[in-house]
């Protein structure tokens, strides 16, 4: 695997709320041990739901102890490339293009949005028999 990762929405809502078995959990651990990163949309997709006070203070701890990867001009041609080639959805795409433009690995549960994107490396913390490489 690349030497970082990044957590797509899915995952950081899993982590947070503790709805992934015992070995993802682990594996999630190891990955934001090593300083949480996501792309502003993952950011967005966050944050814009009203929640308790307790969960958008956990959710705004969280946020604020990541690297938040803005949307550089790189990100957004290779977003244009692949929203035109790969039959994303732009979200997505603005995803997938943070973790190739930083050369991440993309950790989600929803691998299948990302099964078109060349030469993104996937990390599902939903399989069973994790283990990260470091």
């Amino acid at each position: 695997m690349g030497a970082g990762y990044l957590l797509d929405s899915n995952v950081i809502i899993d982590y947070l709320s503790g709805k992934i078995h015992a070995p993802g959990m682990k594996a999630m651990s190891d990955i934001v041990d090593m300083t949480p990163q996501m792309s502003v949309i993952s950011q967005i997709e966050i944050s814009r739901f009203n929640d308790t006070t307790e969960n958008e203070a956990v959710l705004a701890s969280f946020v604020n102890a990541s690297v938040i990867h803005p949307l550089s001009s790189n990100v957004v041609e290779l977003t244009i490339e692949l929203c035109k080639r790969s039959k994303i959805k732009m979200p997505d795409a603005i995803i997938a293009a943070t973790a190739r433009v930083k050369g991440l690995v993309l950790v989600t549960r929803n691998t299948g949005d990302f099964k078109n994107v060349p030469d993104l490396e996937l990390f599902n913390h939903w399989e069973q028999g994790l283990s990260l490489v470091s």
